[in-house]
């Protein structure tokens, strides 16, 4: 029997194989062209799918919820019991010993999402809690934080050590477990710790000079955020993780200050603050936008809302203002979202060519 002809195309079967079956009459010549109709539908592309979407690697199963619940419970529970013979600050550096213990089995071996975010966070701040709890019973402080003068707070020198004692901390943890997160626990220590040194340096600073020192700060972990971003622009590696934790960090450090300034500028906010502040969550959606990061605009979304009630407030809908104060913000979030890809592909498209095909992602840049 003469083999079976096929279309002169890339064959996705072996086709020699084939035409013996039909020989040895296993097959017939209408079945082996039905299987390579079929094999050609299985292995064809699929169509081309934008993929700039944040993809957060932060949970692998149920499980992770589960453990994250037990890992609640057990440290919770061991930190209340070791109070009453530990003291605070022992109970506190009990519990960051046992989230490292439970790392090296949960993290290290299991490799679990959830869990290790959380055990890297209660060792963190419990970290920073003992060491200022230390430092605070050695000049007989107690354990409030630093803050602006005229607070009523403590010299902040010791809590400066407290953050750089915690920087270190996180520091070998990400040695030795690797977690994503940890870049950006420890970039909050050290924000810390420079904010203490600038209190501590200058104490007459005053609630605006504290503002501007926190944007600073988060104009610092937004570059070293971008910096982690642009190395991983298709966003497929361990520094597209490490980015995003950068991001929510920065995020609130750049948008509260900033935001909160504007709304009390006044005894309550006014029609003109609640435009300036809708502008200033404009400016944040381009932001987000050309980077296609959406953190920092999530952290002005309450302030819009904030701003969107004064509107309607002034314009006479005093009754209804949280109602439609909600509908007007959730309007734009909704919008926003179902556009994401069409309006970053128009404001990088705006961009020069040579800066859009440099960030993540570079849609719409050509």
């Amino acid at each position: 029997m003469p083999a079976i002809l096929l279309p002169a195309v890339r064959p996705v079967i072996d086709h020699a194989l084939l035409s013996r079956a039909v020989a040895r009459g296993i097959l017939t010549a209408a079945q082996v062209e039905a299987l390579d109709r079929l094999a050609r539908e299985v292995a064809a592309p699929e169509p081309e799918r934008v993929d700039d979407d944040e993809r957060l690697r932060f949970i692998t199963g149920f499980a992770d919820i589960f453990v994250t619940l037990g890992i609640a419970l057990f440290l919770g529970a061991a930190w209340w019991l070791a109070g009453d013979t530990l003291g605070e600050t022992g109970s506190r550096v009990l519990v960051a010993a046992l989230a490292w213990g439970l790392a090296e089995f949960f993290t290290r071996r299991r490799r679990m999402a959830l869990p290790s975010i959380a055990l890297l966070a209660i060792f963190a701040v419990e970290s920073f809690l003992a060491v200022s709890s230390m430092a605070g019973i050695a000049v007989g402080w107690g354990s409030a934080l630093p803050g602006p003068s005229g607070s009523g707070a403590p010299a902040p020198l010791p809590y400066a050590g407290a953050a750089l004692a915690t920087l270190a901390l996180c520091t070998l943890h990400y040695r030795r477990f690797s977690v994503p997160i940890t870049i950006a626990a420890g970039a909050a220590a050290l924000a810390g710790t420079l904010l203490a040194l600038a209190f501590a340096l200058v104490p007459s600073l005053d609630a605006g000079a504290f503002s501007a020192l926190l944007v600073a700060a988060g104009l610092a972990v937004f570059a070293l955020a971008m910096r982690f971003d642009l190395a991983d622009r298709q966003r497929q590696t361990r520094r597209t993780d490490i980015a995003f934790w950068l991001h929510l960090l920065a995020a609130p450090l750049i948008v509260h200050p900033m935001l909160t300034t504007v709304l009390r500028s006044g005894d309550a906010p006014t029609t003109v603050s609640a435009i300036l502040v809708l502008g200033v969550v404009l400016l944040l959606a381009l932001v987000a936008l050309v980077t296609d990061r959406r953190a920092i605009l999530v952290a002005g979304l309450t302030y819009a809302g904030i701003a969107f009630g004064t509107l309607i407030r002034d314009a006479g809908f005093t009754s209804r203002a949280a109602p439609l104060s909600f509908l007007a913000l959730g309007a734009f979030v909704l919008l926003l979202s179902a556009g994401w890809h069409a309006m970053r592909g128009l404001v990088l498209r705006g961009l020069p060519a040579r800066l859009a095909a440099r960030l993540p992602h570079p849609i719409g840049a050509r």
